[in-house]
């Protein structure tokens, strides 16, 4: 048991990052009512905690070098608890802003790379696979407790406990901070790239923010953006504003490395294709598990009228069968190699898109429902159950953290992608939907359309139909009126909440080709790669 003392607590670390995610998804009506503000508000807060992880998760990863993994780990346990108790107290919508999304996701910036590599540490040969399944399936379990937990104490309760709960655990972690092996002395610290770290946090910044906006402002044609660019909306400007900065951040970091200077990152590693092949799995995976897992509390929430624990319950099946799949499936690549894993996983992830879109209708199937969940966990932890073991063996020793902080930089960036892209499709189908179902209904008069027109150019918003009868109302329209824009609105809701599914599967289709670097057999590394000095005097693992 003593052996696996330092996984209990690295583990513990990786729960508490996936429970507050969860937590938030399934309490999006309460925090609504709770801050008198809008789902599209909740939405950005849930992205921004994301997009804060993504734009740190390599200086968080580089800081590991600089002061030592374990320290670093600790610091970053403080950071995030700091952000759960201001969290747990936030008067505002910008006070939670502040706590959860900026100060707990810069802890987890800290955190999470560090706890990567001091996971490959303390574990080798058959070992560190089985750790890094454990370690999936402790995510998996944050995603099955985080639901049922959060929604049972926001229906009955109220969510800030569940914060108060992070606190806690937080001290606890700290309190076993012995139990986490000191690191060897090593050589030379590198320096933290100053510059290299404004620019890769600027790119990922501002082209996550655009997607995030676009429903809002518009992808071309301007919706109701802040400003325009030459008549256009300026989303398609600030996603090619951010691959200009990360184009001039890729060049800094070429330039430190030909001086003989420590870069932010050595991109050499990205010329590794299975390390290539890993992150963009981890990638694609959290784009599709955060992004229907925004979609589908919307669907029980605001269409079905589930509570918050009501809705916990019917996300059980998924997190179950995660963290299942994830603990059982983590020996399979031995016998099969973890590429056939992988594209089994996107395989079931398909025939769960398929069978959710089945499911989408005004009166739920709780039973289609649930095995729909169920077959979602399951492809999800297949994906758990390999990806981290796949991304750390690509490594060297010297080079965890910063490949730690890559692993969740990609994992990260498609969480907050996954939240803006599919709800920015979402409210774009919703709005689309709603607009052709007017035009068409004979049942609506001129008046009607233009105010539903109206209503349209100011921003459509994702939310009860009895909101949209009470506008339809207040604005005078006869009763008739009234119920056909209701039943548009309706309709409209359910085509949004399939194109939003839907393009969760296309990103499941579109993955298969980035899988054909994964390795065919076990990955982990029972030789030593020969190695290769740089110009640095750090050693590439070839």
């Amino acid at each position: 048991m003593k052996h696996w003392r330092p996984l209990i607590v690295l583990g513990t670390a990786q729960f508490l990052m996936v429970l507050d995610t969860s937590v938030m998804n399934v309490s999006i009506s309460q925090l609504v009512d709770d801050f008198d503000t809008e789902v599209t508000a909740i939405q950005a807060v849930i992205t921004l905690y994301a997009l804060v992880m993504a734009a740190f998760m390599l200086i968080g990863g580089r800081l590991g070098d600089i002061l030592g993994r374990r320290r670093v780990f600790l610091l970053g346990m403080v950071v995030y608890g700091t952000g759960s108790a201001v969290t747990a107290v936030a008067p505002t919508l910008g006070v939670l802003a502040l706590g959860w999304s900026v100060v707990e996701g810069l802890g987890a910036a800290m955190v999470l790379p560090s706890m990567a590599a001091l996971v490959a540490e303390s574990y080798r040969g058959r070992d560190r696979p089985i750790a890094y399944g454990v370690v999936g399936g402790l995510a998996g379990a944050g995603i099955a407790v985080g639901p049922l937990l959060g929604g049972w104490v926001t229906t009955y309760l109220t969510w800030r406990l569940v914060f108060v709960g992070e606190v806690v655990v937080v001290l606890a972690v700290l309190l076993c901070h012995r139990a986490i092996p000191r690191e060897a002395p090593g050589g030379r610290r590198p320096r933290m790239d100053a510059v290299g770290a404004v620019l890769s946090a600027a790119g990922l910044g501002m082209g996550v923010l655009a997607v995030l906006q676009s429903g809002t402002w518009g992808w071309v044609q301007p919706r109701n953006p802040p400003f325009t660019v030459l008549g256009f909306a300026p989303t398609l400007f600030l996603i090619a504003a951010g691959a200009v900065v990360l184009g001039l951040f890729r060049a800094w970091e070429r330039r430190r490395e030909e001086r003989g200077e420590y870069p932010l990152v050595h991109l050499d590693l990205l010329g590794r294709p299975r390390l290539r092949s890993g992150l963009l799995a981890l990638l694609s995976q959290n784009l599709i598990l955060l992004g229907l897992f925004f979609a589908i509390p919307l669907y029980l929430q605001v269409v079905q009228g589930f509570d918050a624990f009501e809705t916990g319950l019917r996300l059980l099946p998924v997190s179950v069968t995660m963290l299942v799949t994830s603990l059982g499936a983590a020996r399979l690549a031995r016998s099969m190699g973890p590429r056939t894993v992988v594209r089994l996983a996107l395989v079931t992830l398909l025939v769960a898109v398929v069978w959710l879109l089945a499911t989408i209708d005004p009166v739920i199937d709780d039973a289609q429902f649930f095995g729909a969940m169920a077959v979602l966990g399951v492809g999800m932890g297949l994906l758990a159950s390999q990806l981290g073991n796949v991304v750390q063996s690509s490594a060297g020793e010297e080079e965890r953290s910063e490949v730690g902080g890559l692993q969740f930089t990609a994992q990260n960036l498609g969480s907050a992608l996954g939240t803006a892209l599919i709800g920015s499709l979402l409210v774009g189908a919703l709005a689309h939907a709603f607009s052709t179902q007017v035009e068409d209904d004979p049942r609506l008069s001129d008046q009607a359309r233009q105010e539903s027109g109206v209503a349209l150019e100011a921003g459509v918003s994702f939310v009860p139909t009895a909101q949209v009868r009470s506008a339809a109302e207040r604005a005078g329209l006869p009763p008739s009126e009234v119920d056909a824009l209701t039943d548009s609105y309706a309709q409209a809701q359910l085509d949004g909440l399939r194109a939003a599914i839907l393009a969760a599967g296309g990103i499941a289709l579109a993955s298969f080709p980035a899988t054909r670097h994964l390795p065919t057999g076990r990955t982990a590394r029972d030789e030593e790669p020969p190695t290769v000095g740089d110009s640095t005097g750090r050693e590439d693992r070839a």
